[in-house]
Parts: structure tokens; C-alpha cells; sequence
């Protein structure tokens, strides 16, 4: 640390208790928490949530703190706020905030991986949550706590903003007009708790470097899509692998190609990050298909590219992994999948054998799923709804490439089949009770449920 930095935070000390004599509790909180943010780069965050009393060492959070970069947590977007209060000596679970709609937290971090836990109960009723994470990214599935019982949720997540450090300049990602509305390219982590009984008693977020990391790229089957009704299998996959042991960084965006994604410096983005150890997952097809400046040949061009990124990667130590893009919902006449895809699938299948690279199949895994779906029921998995389903939206929505949160949750375990099958090492990161799963078996559309986000939009995304 520099001469000027110790003197800072020497003068931080004495400030601080200065106030100790001077000011009242309240606004020493808030001193405490602006010298906290202004002179230290803290590596664990801790927050109380409800009126009753404070934890040691943890930060109150009430129904109506607000986020504001000064602090530097607070809620979002969030109404119908309460906080339940209730007598007793733990400080941590004798209170908590639930809201009868979904409700997201925010907290200003500096880019990396965070593992989070956060104490969910009611010491006189039950709960139910489900938590996401950034852009509607699937961290933990519904978890319920009986009467007067408590359990912490515990998962790990990617924080991530468009600067590319290098060791001598910085430079940025090229993001799309709509990409700086998004809750994932900010400089804060953004916590949503939604399901039929949220309550949050505490959260505690602390930074982590010691595990791998899990990169994503591809387009819009694999982003984090924003708004409902729209989903795709990158933003279901964190909810599969457990905590504090890898990380998934998804950078994919939607109408990318491979030298879309490459040209906007997404790809160098990935590379400013990676260390050995870490996997890169690569899905393009659906775009790359398309006559026009970013158009690659399947056996040419295309596998060229490809083959590229694996070198890159393997002499950085990191472990590619190929994707064959998933099919679009074109049945023919007898209930059949026919190739929308080209020559792509294969030639993605022919580079792994080629580089001795795992190959995980999607597009022979997602025939064999939509065709068990069969033409009606497949219209649950693709967004497919009426007019006026959803506000502001007055057409039809007809998209047989995009997907419902329920055909991305499908997708996410095809590629935990193909995780299981193709890369044991990545495997042995994954949660040890996850049930079987089996294409030809599907889970069933009618009875499958995830709490639908804040957040929605009538404008299919770009790809197709």
C-alpha cells in the first residue's frame, strides 16, 4: 500500500472515531459505510435484513433503503416492501422483508466471482424463494422452509462490467444500444428473491478467486436474456453446480456470430479474465448461417474460427468445450425435426474429432426433445403467446428459435447430460442430486414452474 493510501486510511480511523463521540448511531452507519466503500477494497459484505435488531458486524437494510451509488446497496425496482418483526435474542432470523411481488436487491461490487449466502425463514411461518441473479440468471430453485424453520441458500456468481484490463491499456466491449439497460454489464450485483413466500433475513456476499470459471459464448439460445418471456440455457445452467466450487461467466449476446462476437471484443474480453483451469463453451450457428459480412462457411471459415479459439485458449490452459446449436421448432409433417442448421452441427462435430475436444451435442439432444414434445407442446417451450399476454404487447408472439424459461430450463439439462458425458471434470462440479434426466422424457410442461421475473418485454431478440 502507498504512503498516500496508509495516511488516507489512517485519517479514516481517526474520523471514524471522532464520530464515535460526536454523531449519533444513525449517521455513524452511514460514515462507517462510505469510509468502508471510499478506502478499503472489502472483500466480505454483510446486511440485516428487517427493523429489529442488528447482527454485529452486518449493515441494516429496511423496506425503504433505496440504492444509491454513495452507500452502494439498497432495492431496486421493488415495491410492496414489509418488514416482519418478532421478539427473541437472534438478530440475524428474529426478523425479515418479503414482498408479495419479486424484489431485487443491489449491492456495488467491483467485477469477479461472489459467493453469496442468504438466510431464508420465518420464525412463525414458512417460506418459499426462488433467487436470481442479474439478468433473470437462475441461481437457486424454490426453497421452502417450514414454520418457524430456517435454511441458507448458497450459490456463486459472475460480476462483470465491458472494461477489458490489460496489463498496458484499457479498453472496452462493444455493447449494443439495448446492452447498457442491462442488470448484468453494471458496476453492482443485483439479487432477485421472488416465489409465493419470500422472506430474507440476512445475505452475506464474499469475493472469491480460487475456483474455475465456466465462459460462455454464443448468442441469443445461450445469453442471459433480459425481459420475459424470453430464456435461453446459459441463464438456467449456475442453478445446476454447486456453490464455491466454479463460477459461469455468460457472455453471450444475442445475434452474435463467432466473428461478430470476436469483432466486439467480447471474445478479448474473455481472454483478459481467463486463467488455467477454466472452461470456454462455444455455441454459434444460427447466425453465422446467414449471408452477409459476419457469414462463415461451415467447413471452411467457420471450423477455421473455431479451431482458432481452441488454440487461444488451450495456450492460456484453458479447456474449450464445442456446442452444436440446438434445432428450431420446424416439424414437418409427421411430427419431425427437420434441419434448419445446415451443414454447422456437423462441422462443429467433425472440428471436436478433429482437436480432440469435447463435443456436447445439443442439436442431436434437442431433436430428440422437441420431437418427444411434438408439435403442441413444444409451443410451452418456444415464446409463443397471444396478443395482449403481456403489458404493451399488441401482436402475436410467434418465435420458433427463442425460448420460455421452460424450454431453457429443458436445454440447460441437456447440457448437464453432455456435461456428465463429455468433460468429468467439469462434471464433478456439478450438484451430487441432481435426478437423471432424459430427452425422450421431458419434464412436463403443465406442471413445471418458475416464478416469472419483473422484468418484461414484447421485442423478440435479435437472431433468429
Amino acid at each position: 500500500m502507498s504512503l498516500t493510501a496508509l495516511l488516507l486510511l489512517s485519517f479514516s480511523c481517526v474520523a471514524l472515531l471522532y464520530a464515535l463521540f460526536t454523531v449519533r448511531r444513525s449517521a455513524l452507519s452511514f460514515i462507517a459505510v462510505i469510509l468502508c466503500h471510499t478506502y478499503t477494497n472489502a472483500q466480505s459484505y454483510k446486511f440485516d435484513f428487517g427493523l429489529g435488531k442488528i447482527e454485529k458486524g452486518y449493515t441494516q437494510v429496511l423496506p425503504e433503503t433505496k440504492y444509491n451509488p454513495q452507500t452502494g446497496y439498497g432495492f431496486e425496482f421493488s415495491s410492496n416492501l414489509v418488514s416482519n418483526t418478532y421478539a427473541g435474542t437472534d438478530a440475524l432470523r428474529d426478523d425479515y422483508i418479503t414482498s408479495n411481488k419479486p424484489f431485487y436487491f443491489s449491492v456495488k461490487l467491483p467485477e469477479g466471482n461472489y459467493n453469496v449466502k442468504v438466510i431464508l425463514g420465518d420464525k412463525e411461518g414458512t417460506s418459499a424463494t426462488t433467487i436470481k441473479a442479474e439478468c433473470r440468471r437462475l441461481m437457486v430453485e424454490k426453497v421452502e422452509t417450514a414454520k418457524g424453520r430456517f435454511t441458507t441458500a448458497e450459490f456463486t456468481v459472475h460480476v462483470k462490467d465491458s472494461i477489458i484490463r490489460s496489463s498496458n491499456s484499457e479498453s472496452k466491449v462493444r455493447l449494443k444500444a439495448r446492452e447498457y439497460a442491462y442488470l448484468h454489464w453494471d458496476d453492482k450485483l443485483t439479487l432477485e428473491f421472488n416465489n409465493a413466500a419470500p422472506k430474507v433475513c440476512a445475505v452475506e456476499i464474499t469475493k472469491v478467486s480460487n475456483i474455475p470459471t465456466m465462459f460462455l459464448a454464443g448468442n441469443s439460445t445461450v445469453v442471459d436474456q433480459a425481459e420475459e418471456p424470453w430464456a435461453a440455457w446459459g441463464q438456467m445452467i449456475p442453478a445446476f453446480f454447486q456453490p464455491n466450487k466454479i463460477v459461469v461467466a455468460n457472455y453471450a449476446e444475442s445475434g452474435e456470430t463467432l466473428k461478430a462476437f470476436k469483432g466486439a471484443r467480447r471474445l478479448e474480453k474473455i481472454w483478459s479474465m481467463a486463467k488455467p483451469g477454466d472452461y470456454l463453451f462455444i455455441e454459434f450457428a444460427h447466425n453465422d448461417q446467414k449471408p452477409g459480412g459476419n457469414h462463415l462457411d461451415p467447413f471452411t471459415t467457420y471450423k477455421q474460427t473455431v479451431k482458432e479459439w481452441i488454440a487461444e485458449a488451450r495456450k492460456r490452459g484453458v479447456t474449450p468445450v464445442l456446442v452444436t446449436s440446438m434445432n428450431r421448432r420446424t416439424f414437418d409433417s409427421s411430427g419431425h425435426i427437420t434441419n434448419s442448421l445446415g451443414d454447422y452441427p456437423e462441422a462443429m462435430r467433425q472440428t471436436g474429432k478433429e482437436e480432440n475436444v469435447a463435443v456436447i451435442d445439443l442439436n442431436a439432444m434437442s431433436k430428440i426433445l422437441y420431437e418427444a414434445w411434438g408439435p403442441v407442446t413444444s409451443l410451452k417451450a418456444f415464446v409463443h403467446f397471444p396478443a395482449n399476454t403481456f403489458p404493451n404487447q399488441k401482436e402475436e408472439l410467434k418465435d420458433n428459435t427463442h425460448f420460455t424459461a421452460y424450454g431453457a430450463y429443458e436445454l440447460a439439462k441437456c447440457i448437464v447430460n453432455g456435461i456428465k458425458q463429455n468433460v468429468p471434470t467439469l462434471a464433478a462440479y456439478l450438484k451430487k442430486d441432481l435426478p437423471s434426466f432424459n430427452p425422450l422424457h421431458p419434464d412436463d410442461a403443465m406442471t413445471w414452474h418458475l416464478p416469472a421475473s419483473a422484468f418484461i418485454g414484447s421485442v423478440k431478440p435479435d437472431g433468429n
